[in-house]
């Protein structure tokens, strides 16, 4: 059955569908199409395009389709998602009798010829397929007035001559075993069924995004496609990414145990690279330090470029350059985080180079920790992401005239939390998941529930020509960050592991030098 959150958020959001009646998938079927057998080898004994609990045992345990999540998550993934889809069309299309909801993987994409980048899969089709292989397209056939729905999975069939070079496939016959699809099929088959699909069923809906595309091959495809059948179809198309966002949005107990580790992960190394630090060392350096830990501990890679930026550079808030010096009596903000097993996580940290804070430096930072600590105990009262940076700006807005940094003058709300911004140009918060910037197309206006990851954020920017301020202080950058769940009990701060109180911060370099005279 659904998550209990998920449930509360579906009733939020689509208030009359009855989410408690969902269906499980039907079990899968063996339909794959024919081909030949690649040599006599086993499922058990032979590698797939994607880890297995056979070839991984090391990282999964049986049953799981990614490590930590079982195959019959996915399986009610797509069920919930079949049942959001009608209770939608019930309201909006109520022509449609029928849906074909088709979901492309990422294509992989190269840095020059035959120079791949590290490939990363479609977050929406990863979610409910748990497929990790490029040219593959998910499909769900949808009725209207029925509870079941039918999957087809698209894939590269087995090649011997690809496999030599690019490592081995699933292929279409070992695909709805491992899935646990109705059937899969050879990718190249896919404008052909499209075609079939549209003389054996009319009257139904295309849901597919054409406004973002993932793969522009199955676009072309699915362009042309449209074209030809206009007449069958009861709506042109729909985007299905909104409806797979508000799952998304809401972690299941596996996903929360996942970004718990990712985030454990990225603490750890963050802690670490702070205590490395010192006058004259690179922005590079710290990069490389933050990511080779972030991996020695079990992270498959950095979720983002991270920001690593010393003294006045901190003030470019996507600053990726990270190629300088940071002198002494400087501070430096690192804002980064990890891919645990396709959970991100993602934090930042400010810190004086020197091991030490001046008392100038500590005073603002000071500042913003308390802000920053308040706004996240004020997120066990399920406020909105909006309505919290709201409440940034004006808690912010106090501490910044307690230390002198906006005038005493400024005393109307409006003002002062207008001020307050100048300071923090950027929003507090967003969801976090299997994406950094995690399922865009959930509002932020929405309360949060049980289930959600969320970032808080909050930052003060002095700008190196703002006369107003001391001269010590201009040009510096503060960015405090953590990775927060909304519990059933209130919250549970994910990167709370990470050193932040200046106490603290100073400490790891404390405790460096200890080590170093023993």
């Amino acid at each position: 059955m659904i998550h209990r959150s998920c449930m509360l958020l579906f009733r939020r959001i689509h208030p009359r569908l009855n989410v408690g009646s969902l269906i499980h998938a039907r079990s899968c079927s063996a339909k794959a199409t024919a081909q030949q057998q690649i040599g006599q080898v086993s499922r058990d004994q032979r590698l797939l395009g994607q880890p297995t609990p056979k070839s991984h045992p090391h990282v999964m345990k049986d049953g799981e389709l990614m490590p930590g999540i079982n195959i019959s998550e996915f399986r009610e993934r797509r069920s919930s998602f079949a049942s959001i889809l009608r209770h939608q069309a019930s309201q909006y299309f109520k022509d449609a009798e029928n849906h074909l909801v088709v979901i492309p993987a990422a294509p992989q994409a190269y840095m020059s010829q035959k120079v791949p980048y590290v490939y990363r899969q479609n977050s929406d089709f990863l979610y409910l397929s748990g497929c990790l292989e490029t040219d593959s397209v998910l499909v769900m056939v949808i009725p209207q007035k029925s509870s079941d729905h039918r999957t087809i999975l698209f894939m590269r069939e087995r090649n011997a001559h690809s496999e030599l070079w690019d490592g081995p496939r699933t292929g279409v016959h070992e695909a709805p075993k491992l899935f646990e699809v109705d059937e899969a099929l050879p990718i190249e088959q896919f404008n052909q069924y499209l075609a079939s699909h549209a003389k054996s069923t009319p009257g139904f809906m295309l849901w597919y995004d054409f406004r973002q595309p993932i793969d522009l091959k199955v676009h072309q495809i699915l362009s042309s496609f449209v074209s030809d059948v206009a007449h069958s179809v009861a709506k042109m198309w729909m985007s299905p990414r909104k409806l797979i966002h508000e799952l998304r949005v809401i972690k299941s107990p596996a996903e929360q145990v996942l970004m718990r580790k990712s985030c454990q992960i990225a603490s750890k190394a963050i802690e670490t690279t702070i205590a490395t630090s010192h006058p004259g060392i690179s922005e590079h350096e710290l990069f490389a330090t933050v990511d080779f830990h972030s991996r020695m501990n079990g992270a498959e890679y950095l979720a983002y470029l991270p920001v690593v930026a010393g003294g006045e550079r901190a003030n470019i808030i996507h600053y990726i350059n990270n190629s300088q010096i940071v002198n002494d009596g400087e501070l430096v903000l690192m804002d980064a985080g990890c891919e645990y097993h396709s959970y991100s996580s993602d934090i930042t940290r400010t810190w004086p180079v020197s091991g030490q804070f001046s008392s100038k430096q500590r005073e603002v930072y000071e500042a913003l920790l308390s802000v920053q600590m308040e706004l996240i105990s004020i997120l066990s009262k399920h406020p909105s992401l909006d309505s919290l940076f709201s409440t940034m700006c004006q808690l912010l807005a106090v501490r910044l005239r307690e230390i002198g940094l906006i005038s005493s003058k400024i005393t109307s709300k409006q003002d002062l939390s207008q001020a307050a911004y100048s300071f923090c140009p950027h929003h507090v918060s967003h969801y976090l998941g299997m994406d950094v910037h995690d399922t865009e197309l959930v509002e932020r206006k929405i309360p949060v529930i049980p289930g959600m990851v969320v970032t808080v954020e909050p930052g003060i920017y002095i700008k190196k020509d703002n006369m107003k301020v001391d001269p010590e202080l201009r040009g510096m950058g503060i960015r405090i960050e953590d990775d927060i769940l909304i519990t059933e009990k209130g919250i549970e701060n994910l990167t709370a592991m990470c050193a932040k109180h200046p106490d603290e911060i100073e400490k790891l370099f404390k405790q460096k030098s200890s080590r170093k005279v023993v």
